[in-house]
């Protein structure tokens, strides 16, 4: 990129074959941007973006490819303009030397740098070809500055210099088939006493401003330092561009398993060196090159600004002496400390300020951190011999990180657990860090409870040893009493001592009793195999208070190991004493989302130490439980279904619970909806069924309640009820409800004519009503008559059954329409009754 008056030209390498034997790389002009009324000073270009700076504006833009149409046509003006609604500077036209105009200071980002008022035109240079790239121009930021914002007064020599564009890039995804790719840029520009660092990727802001203690000569960039050369000195600044990368890198950084010191972490100088006359500075891997010039008479010569910003009429400018002529030239070349000595002096460095636990120590240590962060986000790191190196170093400053903010009182104490988290210590380790051996008292800082908080609490599968854990609990009643029901139950805490545990919870408990410390206490005694405390502590309370108490701390029954639900010794001992206090509680937990359905069958199962595929009568208790109180249709049919595979199940195997349920058929009944009051024509099937079916009652009963009520989506569970529907007078009943249910009325009426005819009417009188009631005369009347006269005499049933449906049908019909469904060959004995019922009706009304 080129900055001329009024453009900027872009070219770009090609590669152009002369013969077979000589191919050559030229440049080849591809763009310009005409920018009316500027004179560029500098210019940078990275990653499709432009930076462009005056004497005292900074404009910044991206190029940016335009989608062309099916016709070739674009779809974006290359023309971007800004309607100038009053005079600026680039139209302003001076006459008189006598005036200083200075425009407002401004700071434009994003959408808004639009308003700078200065219009760019594209014009494409290249040959169109088929791959011919169109841009359109972005504005990202544009910033003015005025001379007087210097903090040493008004000076005419405030101008910006050291304009650069500086990229982060990140190991390219496979597909890309790139070796990286960009993940940030940042931009960096520098009047003569203040630098300016902004991020230009994804989100335009400003990072860090940089104050020099005298006036900068030109300054360098890279993604750990900035350094900056005076008139005497070259120095070195701290720099953020690798915490707002990281950020950029995994937004969701700053949690409570990861985390990265701030991007408005103050910058801070790293150190400074003398030389004579630094006049330029340039920057290569791990090399400063300088460029010095030892007599200093006219160091700011090559700077001094002409007064073509203060007016127009000044175009001279003062000859100079060939710098080839002039003695004192020296060029130097810096090796740069290598990222792992640089780290180690910080870290040292740190430790004078350890003791006296202020900001400076992780202040310190958080750049030392960032340096690191830096060499290891670099694409090249993962070929780098210092790999190892560095992720020791990585690990070591997380550490020492987690260490201050763990022992130090400070605002941001949080941060301690993810350091730890990212540094690899177990708990053991820290503990040992940071707690003194023996029984003397400490003070411990907000940092390490909360770490330690969030450990125990977490399903770590670390076992603690007899003596970290009872230093645990000496902590925490120190500290925070009232947590100390919730970290005895860590899994972490497995091997503390439960004659310790229940000392320190018998004196907590006088300050705050709750439910939770008492079933802590009671699991306590458990272990001790103290019975009669056992029961002492469960008997304080109602059984549904214990129950809701368990939602206070799950722990207290399951745990979790290695991502799989456990059940604890309190739990296996419920089980054995008290079944219903277990499903009661795991209810609760279910219903306050502390344990989803798939982990409570997995709990059961485990409970059950039955085989994986078997389902215990404890989960099906617990399935009818929640049925009682689910309200999330979703799970409420997942729960319907449940039951009713295993009620099938187990009639259609012959296989009883291997315990008594919890609850009867009449209990559901009367505690659940979804459990109905089981129809007369069902009693009237099951009273003339096989004695076998009386082994399995309760599971029959509890079936055909379910399909009684409505609660049941009867289409869902039909392949479910499959094997059932030829099992005698139970599959009858089963086939016969899902048709009811789907409304198939005369299919179930054919079922029951022909396995059951003692129950047709009684099946009619209960369903057919309202808007059924056509299918007394229009199915079950002809069918009657039909099978009675196949049958004859031989079945009173059916007779029976008739004699009942026609005083139905005569009730319902007018005469004439119920002497039309009569059979003409029919005994007028047999049917006269019912006719002269029908005509008696009839005068009646």
């Amino acid at each position: 990129l080129v900055g001329c008056k009024n453009k900027l030209v872009m070219f770009c390498l090609k590669y152009l074959v002369i013969n077979q034997n000589l191919t050559v790389l030229d440049f080849e002009r591809s763009l310009i941007l005409h920018i009316d009324n500027l004179i560029p000073a500098e210019v940078a270009f990275c990653a499709g973006h432009i930076a462009i700076t005056t004497e005292l504006d900074v404009l910044i833009l991206k190029l940016e490819l335009v989608q062309q149409s099916a016709d070739g046509t674009e779809q974006c003006a290359h023309r971007v303009s800004v309607k100038d609604e009053g005079p600026s500077t680039h139209t302003l036209q001076l006459e008189l030397d006598e005036f200083i105009i200075c425009q407002k200071p401004v700071e434009l980002l994003g959408e808004e740098s639009k308003l700078c008022e200065i219009p760019i035109t594209l014009e494409s240079t290249e040959l169109p070809t088929e791959d011919t790239k169109h841009f359109q121009v972005q504005y990202l930021l544009f910033r003015r500055f005025t001379p007087d914002q210097s903090p040493f007064g008004f000076c005419e020599e405030t101008k910006l210099h050291s304009v650069q564009l500086l990229p982060v890039y990140q190991t390219a995804h496979e597909e890309t088939g790139n070796e990286r790719e960009l993940l940030s840029l940042f931009c960096f520009f520098s009047l003569p006493h203040v630098g300016y660092l902004y991020s230009v990727g994804k989100l335009v802001e400003l990072i860090s401003t940089y104050q020099y203690s005298e006036k900068s000569e030109q300054a360098v960039l890279t993604p750990q330092f900035l350094h900056v050369i005076t008139s005497e000195n070259l120095q070195c600044f701290t720099v953020r561009c690798s915490a707002a990368a990281a950020r950029d890198e995994d937004p969701y950084i700053d949690t409570t398993v990861k985390a990265c010191p701030p991007v408005a972490l103050d910058v801070c100088t790293l150190r400074m060196q003398l030389f004579i006359g630094p006049r330029a500075i340039c920057h290569f891997k791990n090399h400063i090159i300088l460029l010095t010039k030892a007599n200093t008479e006219d160091i700011t010569e090559r700077r001094k600004p002409t007064r073509r910003m203060l007016s127009r009429k000044a175009d001279s400018i003062k000859s100079r002496t060939n710098s080839e002529s002039e003695p004192g030239w020296n060029l130097y070349i810096i090796n740069t400390v290598s990222t792992i000595q640089l780290y180690r002096e910080m870290v040292d460095y740190s430790r004078t300020y350890e003791n006296v636990k202020t900001e400076s120590c992780i202040h310190l240590l958080s750049e030392a951190h960032l340096l690191v962060r830096a060499a290891i986000m670099d694409p090249s790191f993962l070929k780098s011999d210092e790999k190892e190196e560095l992720l020791r170093a990585f690990r070591e400053s997380c550490a020492a990180l987690g260490d201050c903010y763990s022992r130090f009182d400070t605002k941001d104490y949080h941060l301690a657990l993810p350091y730890y988290r990212m540094s690899g210590l177990s708990m053991t380790e820290v503990l040992k860090r940071l707690v003194s051996e023996g029984d003397e008292i400490q003070t411990y800082e907000r940092g390490f409870i909360f770490y330690l908080t969030h450990s125990l609490n977490e399903d770590l599968t670390e076992e603690l040893s007899k003596e970290s854990a009872n230093k645990v609990l000496q902590i925490f009643y120190l500290a925070d009493p009232v947590q100390l029901p919730h970290i005895l139950c860590s899994p972490c805490m497995r091997n503390v001592c439960p004659l310790t545990a229940v000392k320190y919870l018998q004196k907590v408990e006088k300050i705050m009793p709750s439910v939770v410390l008492t079933l802590t206490k009671a699991f306590m005694a458990l272990k001790m195999g103290d019975l009669m405390m056992y029961e002492h502590e469960m008997d304080s309370y109602k059984e549904t208070i214990l129950a809701c108490g368990f939602t206070g701390q799950p722990k207290l029954l399951r745990q979790h190991k290695e991502g799989i639900v456990t059940p604890t010794e309190f739990a296996v001992h419920l089980k054995e004493m008290q079944p219903g206090l277990l499903v009661a509680a795991t209810v609760a937990l279910h219903e306050n989302s502390k344990i989803e359905l798939e982990e409570a069958d997995t709990f059961f199962k485990m409970l059950g130490s039955n085989s994986e595929n078997t389902i215990p009568q404890l989960l099906v208790d617990f399935w009818e439980a929640l049925l009682v109180v689910c309200s999330r249709e979703e799970i409420l049919q997942e729960l319907l279904l449940r039951v009713t595979s295993q009620y099938v199940w187990r009639i259609s195997n012959k296989q009883l619970p291997e315990t008594k349920p919890l609850k009867t058929t009449e209990d559901l009944i009367n505690s659940c909806n979804h459990f109905g009051l089981i129809f007369p024509w069902v009693t009237s099937i099951m009273s003339v069924g096989s004695p076998s079916d009386q082994d399995y009652h309760e599971d029959i009963s509890k079936l055909q309640s379910l399909l009684c009520s409505q609660s049941i989506n009867i289409a869902s569970a039909l392949p479910v009820l499959e094997p059932l529907t030829e099992a005698g007078n139970v599959g009858l009943t089963i086939h016969v409800l899902c048709s009811t249910r789907l409304g198939k009325y005369e299919e179930a009426i054919d079922q029951l004519l022909k396995r059951c005819p003692d129950a047709a009417v009684s099946y009619a009188q209960h369903e057919l009503k309202d808007d059924n009631r056509a299918v007394w005369w229009n199915k079950l009347l002809p069918e009657l008559c039909k099978r009675t006269r196949l049958a004859g005499n031989d079945c009173p049933v059916l007779i029976s059954s008739l004699k009942e449906t026609l005083s139905v049908v005569a009730t319902e019909l007018e005469l004439r329409d119920f002497l039309s469904l009569l059979p003409e060959d029919g005994t007028a004995a047999f049917f006269l009754p019912h006719l002269l019922h029908c005509s008696q009706k009839k005068q009646l009304t």
